[in-house]
């Protein structure tokens, strides 16, 4: 098996991205509750902060910055992914690898991190989630895609269907 290697600086600040083994479903927004819920108890284990989230429907891009002494992101994803996948009791027909592994086959493998070095990159990934819906053709303008962390920084109410934040935690 190859070993797959991470940077993992203590303390760092780095862009996510994560994605559906399917690509054009529309899970992640369809189960928006249970990826939320997922989120926030594994940010109470293993605490990150979270400048920028958006969630679209087949993937999603989140900025974290580890705390000090600490690069956990790996295991964070890890437990986010699995909840999920736990939460929505289905079985999205593994590929035998996966099944071999007890995967439900839902999310891809891994995911794509990208350590954040100076401010310039550190706006850029912010502008990058903030209009990734519009990029996307999902919405026209930024602050209309609900599942943003964008969303609520523009004044906009939570709909009565979402539970209370945890800091830093929720898109």
């Amino acid at each position: 098996m190859t070993s797959y290697r991470r940077l993992r600086l203590p303390g760092a600040t780095c862009f996510f991205t994560l994605c559906l083994e399917e690509r054009g479903s529309s899970l992640l927004i369809d189960h928006i509750a249970e990826l939320r819920a997922a989120y926030a108890v594994t940010l109470r284990e293993l605490p990150a902060a979270c400048p920028a989230i958006v969630i679209l429907p087949d993937h999603l891009h989140a900025i974290w910055t580890e705390p000090d002494g600490r690069a956990d992101f790996s295991e964070r994803w890890r437990r986010i992914k699995a909840r999920f996948s736990h939460a929505l009791r289905q079985d999205f027909s593994p590929n035998a690898s996966k099944r071999g592994k007890r995967e439900r086959g839902l999310w891809q493998r891994r995911f794509w991190e990208h350590t954040i070095r100076d401010e310039a990159e550190f706006i850029a990934a912010m502008e990058y989630c903030r209009t990734n819906p519009v990029k996307h053709g999902l919405v026209d303008a930024p602050e209309r895609w609900e599942y943003s962390s964008f969303f609520r920084r523009m004044g906009n109410i939570a709909h009565p269907t979402q539970s209370a934040p945890a800091p830093n935690a929720r898109p």
